[in-house]
């Protein structure tokens, strides 16, 4: 019935390229052909089922019966009573069990029984359709069993795929056999991805749909900038460096906390790495996200003091009862130890999942309870108008000095000018005076001649 060394070939390329084992393939055969049968020489209620032997290439068909007793079912005409489950009794899809006795001795209840059937190889259009309908989806639902299973146990690490389109928002992410979405509250912020471009992304999410395997990306999420580092850093793919904690907002600024079980070996020194080429490999590929290297530590005092890096504190009060703590910083660590908009105290506070309290030596309150407080944003606000105030003074200083140095510079003109004209008369005179003369001696010499 089929060319084996055609379909043997078939099956392989399948199983090479959709990752579809050979026995789910034989299987959608069947399938296909039982469906096929039923659709042109079955009955209404018969279950058909088809064998395929892969060695001669032949097919044979059973129709199958499941053993049932009057509990199970009710004979056409029988009077039933309200609240009767019972199905109605089908000879085509039914065999009572004393029948089934007769074939099988120790047949039993919900049993299936197989009668074979006459074999057919001429199917029509409708039926060879329907059978192409059964091969399709039969195809499809193997296919998506074995992408669930693939990414299902690459579930949490890192993959990479080409970008293929973007859609109100979502990032669709083409993986080579399934395609996955990044939503946009996964993505980092700022970012901008073309069509075609490779990139990275943690896959956090594998699950099942209708239409196939459902997979969600991030690139946003503190677990990917931990897996970048693992890649970077043998001491953390080994198991040698932990980390303990990551505070991260994603795009702009990151923290983590480190720990080595190796006294050897420096925690924050290995995720640097060697003139910084580690950290900054992870920078770049998050596009210049900067990130704060800490060690992490069991002194809540201590770690801390080093979660709030680079700002030193001067003093540090813990409430181990409310898990809050109060840090003293001089006027000098001020800006540091609150960071752009509160984040660095933000990022601390979630790292070391204490609250922090920020006060100035003189006693002024900061922050409080991750918020900057207005006596900090009205100091701010006094040192940028004294700032602007001093611009403005130098401004209309060096304004005062060019006009100045502009008056002199025309007043020498002036004077230049002036003196020039002088010049110019006293040689116009000498000229005048000297044109006289010569015309005094013409006269006299002319007098002479004439005597």
């Amino acid at each position: 019935m089929f060319d084996l060394k055609t379909l043997n070939s078939a099956l392989e390329e399948l199983e090479n390229t959709r990752g579809i084992p050979k026995q789910k393939m034989i299987e959608a055969i069947e399938s296909a052909f039982a469906a096929a049968y039923k659709k042109e020489y079955g009955k209404k209620g018969q279950i058909i089922r088809a064998k395929f032997n892969k060695d001669t290439g032949d097919v044979e068909f059973t129709q199958v019966k499941i053993v049932v007793d009057e509990s199970l079912v009710y004979q056409e005409g029988e009077e039933r009573e309200e609240g009767d489950v019972r199905a109605r009794f089908n000879p085509e899809h039914h065999i009572m069990i004393s029948d089934a006795k007769m074939i099988k001795k120790d047949a039993e209840l919900d049993e299936e029984i197989e009668f074979p059937l006459e074999t057919k190889e001429d199917f029509g259009r409708i039926a060879a359709q329907t059978a192409k309908q059964v091969i399709m989806q039969k195809l499809r639902e193997a296919e998506k069993v074995s992408v669930l299973e693939e990414f299902g146990e690459r579930e949490g690490e890192i993959v990479v795929g080409e970008v293929q389109r973007f859609e109100r928002g979502n990032l669709y992410i083409d993986l080579g056999r399934a395609v996955a979405v990044m939503p946009y509250e996964e993505q980092i912020p700022g970012e901008r991805y073309r069509q075609g471009e490779r990139i990275r992304a943690l896959l956090y999410f594998v699950g099942d749909a209708p239409k196939g395997a459902f997979l969600k990306l991030s690139r946003s999420r503190p677990e990917f900038l931990v897996k970048l580092f693992e890649m970077e850093t043998p001491e953390l793919a080994q198991g040698v460096v932990e980390v303990k904690a990551v505070a991260r907002e994603a795009g702009s600024r990151s923290k983590i906390a480190v720990y080595s079980s190796d006294p050897q070996i420096d925690p924050v020194g290995a995720l640097v790495g060697q003139r910084g080429v580690r950290v900054s490999t992870v920078t770049s590929e998050l596009g210049g996200e900067k990130i704060d290297i800490i060690e992490y530590s069991e002194d809540p005092e201590e770690f801390i003091e080093n979660a709030l890096s680079p700002a030193e504190a001067v003093e540090i009060e813990l409430d181990e009862d409310k898990k809050r703590a109060t840090v003293t910083v001089t006027s000098d660590q001020q800006s540091l130890a609150i960071g752009r908009g509160g984040q660095n105290v933000r990022l601390a506070s979630k790292l070391t999942d204490w609250g922090i309290d920020i006060k100035s030596t003189e006693g002024d309150v900061l922050v409080k309870d991750g918020e900057v407080t207005e006596e900090s944003q009205d100091e701010k606000e006094i040192v940028n108008q004294e700032s602007v105030e001093k611009n403005k003074e130098e401004a209309t200083e060096e304004s005062d000095k060019e006009t100045e140095t502009e008056g002199k510079e025309v007043a020498e003109d002036s004077v230049s000018s002036e003196k020039t004209e002088k010049e110019q008369m006293q040689d116009k005179d000498k000229e005048e005076e000297k044109t006289e003369k010569a015309e005094e001696a013409k006269e006299e010499t002319g007098t002479a001649s004439q005597q």
